[in-house]
């Protein structure tokens, strides 16, 4: 399994690499891909942190784990592969972001162009089994998720962007002091209408960005993706 990041993460996050708790994660990890379909594929299992240096990031959109169907999970919360039909929960961002910021909805869920822009899209778990959400959950990626959290937390001036329950849990993680906090329902089918839309979560981020003398997102994705870079 690639535990190296290649950009400053690595050294926020080597200790916990060498955590008791993180040799039993790796552990059932390798047993889990030798013996399961899991995803994302290993070589992916970083890559919010990839795509997104410690030093960069400025804005978080916490996801619970990766999507569990074929071809979907990369790595990054909310995302999927190009050429990969957009997932419901996507869709409805992307209907909000048009209410929200009048950006235009595209037909990939390739967010590279955020994470680019200093968008950290990470899930609290970054592994699943094939066809059963959340199965990872408990075998140690919160705790090396948490302390993300926390060092970003740290560091200040970062924007948290909450959808659900598990996501909201980890607001006693942040310094709300020195960092924004926005939450709400999650953007499921199940949610949505229950408190997601209207919520405009991307305007409230720019103008957040803004007090801290951040430039803001442009939220609009591009219209066409280049394959996934690994």
């Amino acid at each position: 399994m690639k535990t190296l990041i290649q950009n400053d993460w690595q050294d926020v996050l080597k200790d916990q690499f060498e955590q008791e708790y993180y040799h039993k994660l790796h552990n059932f990890l390798k047993e889990e891909y030798e013996t399961q379909t899991i995803y994302p594929n290993m070589y992916n299992i970083f890559q919010a942190f990839q795509w997104t240096s410690y030093a960069d990031a400025k804005v978080v959109i916490l996801g619970q784990d990766p999507y569990h169907e074929p071809h979907q999970a990369i790595g990054c919360s909310f995302a999927v592969e190009p050429g990969v039909r957009v997932p419901p929960s996507l869709k409805n961002i992307y209907k909000e972001l048009e209410s929200d910021e009048g950006c235009t909805p595209v037909n990939h869920g390739y967010l590279k162009a955020w994470a680019d822009q200093g968008v950290l899209l990470l899930n609290s778990v970054l592994t699943v089994r094939k066809g059963q959400a959340y199965s990872h959950r408990g075998k140690g990626w919160e705790q090396l998720t948490d302390y993300a959290i926390s060092a970003l937390s740290k560091k200040g001036g970062i924007v948290f962007i909450l959808w659900g329950n598990a996501a909201k849990s980890k607001s006693s993680l942040i310094d709300q002091s020195k960092n924004t906090i926005i939450s709400s329902p999650h953007p499921s089918p199940l949610s949505a209408y229950h408190g997601f839309f209207g919520t405009k979560p991307f305007s409230r981020t720019n103008e957040a960005l803004l007090s801290y003398n951040e430039r803001v997102i442009n939220w609009q994705l591009p219209t066409v993706v280049d394959e996934m870079e690994e």
